[in-house]
């Protein structure tokens, strides 16, 4: 399937701010199934746009904005083809040696240690003991009860954390986003010796009502290492794997490393945030505009001592 992605992010500034920083992690990769046939990618006020990879192969596209504003529009907009999975899962029998030789093989120690997001507490321990978390069955078997059970353990409720909250948040409450159920199921699947990496992305939804909501489009999920199958994506927000609706952006350990939008602003100002996705088939009619989802952020005041302007992170949720 060939998808068309438009990603709109709007920052409001009161007062006006005197300078932004900004780097943005909004192109789909090209790997496995995927390919990302087109990009661009445009800021206003106008600003000269670099790009490099980070060591996972992320395209990073970075600028400043020096004079004074009081908004800062991002706009993304792309052209991917995703392919359906090739893999039947006929390895899907291997065993947890087989696990462990894959990775003794490989260079894979950062995705199974603790992570800004994605590390033990005490109240994800009284998960794995509740799910009863410990190697049976085969790999993929025990992932996929894993995925089904922060299906349905958990409510999905947009908006109910920050984009910062660590997983304690969405444990004790016992609902969240897909950011903070992509983190749990990062903790608990590591705390089994799996390399496990966090992927941030878009998901398009066939249902036109679903494919309406702000929310529903960006998107985040899973892919642990598997024996015979490689990298496998598991998505627990909506208990499946990840298949041909899934376009895959940016991976790391967890969110900290793959924001949609991190940057500073120098000012003592309010900040108000909005955020406009759009996934449709690239043969059909172009989607309008939705409304946006807004955040309002309020900086630091100025540091007296240093003279500075207070700077303030600007990052996104992933719902």
């Amino acid at each position: 399937m060939i998808y068309s992605v438009r990603h709109v992010t709007k920052f409001r500034y009161k007062p006006a701010v005197r300078e932004s920083v900004m780097e943005v992690r909004m192109q789909p990769r090209s790997e496995d199934g995927q390919r990302c046939l087109n990009f661009s990618l445009d800021v206003r006020p106008a600003a000269a746009i670099m790009s490099y990879r980070d060591y996972i192969g992320n395209v990073v596209h970075h600028f400043d904005i020096a004079g004074t504003h009081s908004e800062l529009t991002v706009k993304a907009q792309s052209l991917v083809d995703v392919l359906p999975p090739t893999n039947a899962f006929v390895e899907a029998e291997r065993t947890w040696d087989d696990l462990d030789k894959l990775v003794s093989a490989g260079d894979y120690w950062e995705m199974m240690l603790p992570s800004v997001f994605a590390r033990p507490t005490p109240l994800l321990d009284d998960l794995a003991s509740e799910l009863k978390l410990e190697r049976r069955r085969t790999p993929l078997e025990l992932l996929l009860e894993i995925n089904s059970a922060i299906h349905d353990k958990f409510a999905y409720v947009p908006n109910s954390t920050l984009v910062d909250s660590p997983i304690d948040d969405a444990l004790e409450a016992r609902k969240g986003v897909c950011q903070d159920f992509s983190h749990i199921m990062i903790a608990l699947v590591r705390k089994l010796r799996v390399p496990c990496r966090y992927v941030s992305g878009y998901l398009f939804h066939a249902d036109a009502e679903k494919a309406l909501a702000a929310q529903g489009a960006s998107h985040a999920w899973v892919e642990a290492l598997l024996p015979g199958l490689g990298w496998t994506d598991f998505d627990p927000t909506n208990n499946v794997l990840g298949g041909e609706s899934h376009i895959r952006v940016a991976v790391g350990r967890d969110y900290a490393e793959v924001p949609p939008t991190r940057g500073v602003f120098k000012g003592g100002a309010e900040s108000e945030l909005s955020v406009s996705v759009t996934v449709a088939l690239a043969d059909a009619p172009a989607p309008e505009d939705m409304a946006p989802t807004m955040i309002v952020r309020r900086a630091p005041p100025p540091s007296a001592a240093e003279n500075f302007q207070a700077q303030q992170e600007q990052e996104q949720q992933q719902q």
